[in-house]
């Protein structure tokens, strides 16, 4: 796929970007070289490949889910300018 100067003076126009006709062509070659790119990545003969949860093959690491540290609710609400019912009290944004 190749785009013309009318494509990329359209895209523009569409995004309500102001662009001069030498920012057009300057795009319109990067354009160009990335569908080039994209194009060659099309071509690559993948058949039989499994797909890959991580480019380099990796396995996730993962800790056991359970509680490491004691609740300290009274200790983290002797910081709170206000609070009611073990909450913190905070103005109110939404009027």
């Amino acid at each position: 796929m190749s785009l013309s100067i009318d494509d990329v003076t359209r895209i523009a126009h569409l995004a309500r970007i102001s662009i001069t006709a030498e920012e057009a062509h300057a795009t319109l070659a990067q354009l160009n070289d990335i569908f080039g790119m994209i194009e060659r990545l099309a071509r690559v003969d993948t058949e039989g490949i499994e797909p890959m949860s991580h480019p380099l093959g990796g396995a996730q690491r993962l800790r056991e889910d359970r509680v490491t540290e004691a609740d300290a609710r009274e200790e983290n609400m002797k910081n709170a300018p206000a609070r009611e019912d073990g909450l913190f009290l905070v103005p109110r944004v939404i009027e």
